[in-house]
């Protein structure tokens, strides 16, 4: 049992290995772009930038009230200058979100592709033994009674149909039909 055992740690940390992989492959290829709107992106949505807006807009506030002596207000409230770039930075901070969530996006719709693959194989797989037990039985004359349940997994799975069925459910419960996008970038539906 001990070499079982093993083996199935070494699977374990093989499939890990694979991930690890396809997620350095996935970041390889990223563009200057790409890995610069997802740093600001990850850098955006920290406690750091929390905490410096805050330092910013109090100092901001501070300064333009008058407060320090020696310094002379140049943004008196309502602070024009400070809604002025506080928007610009908004514009373009939301360009890198929606630039870092367009990427993922294709990496999520590679990955369901992928799952899809894969699970179409192991779908396969099962119906080959389903098959291939059915054999045995016959070989060693082993009579079964009629299972309705194992005759119905022997068929190959038809995934159009399968979608199809998906959405007409879908259409059921809603009442309207499913109508998404081709992929999670298209924004034309």
């Amino acid at each position: 049992m001990p070499g079982k055992q093993q083996d199935k740690k070494s699977f374990r940390t093989q499939n890990v290995a694979d991930i690890i992989k396809l997620e350095q492959r996935d970041r390889i290829s990223m563009s200057l772009s790409d890995k610069i709107a997802d740093r600001i992106t990850a850098f955006s949505g920290s406690m750091i930038y929390v905490g410096l807006h805050v330092i910013w807009f109090g100092a901001w506030m501070i300064v333009n009230f008058g407060l320090i002596r020696g310094f002379r207000p140049f943004d008196p409230f309502p602070f024009s200058l400070l809604t002025m770039i506080v928007s610009l930075e908004a514009i373009f901070l939301s360009a890198f979100v929606l630039i870092s969530q367009n990427k993922q996006a294709l990496q999520a719709d590679k990955r369901a592709k992928v799952d899809l693959q894969v699970n179409m194989i192991a779908e396969r797989e099962n119906t080959k033994l389903i098959e291939m037990v059915e054999e045995i039985h016959q070989h060693l004359g082993i009579h079964k009674r009629e299972d309705k349940e194992i005759k119905a997994l022997k068929k190959v799975t038809d995934v159009n149909e399968i979608a199809n069925q998906l959405d007409k459910a879908e259409e059921r419960v809603t009442g309207k039909k499913s109508k998404g996008p081709k992929s999670a970038v298209d924004t034309s539906r």
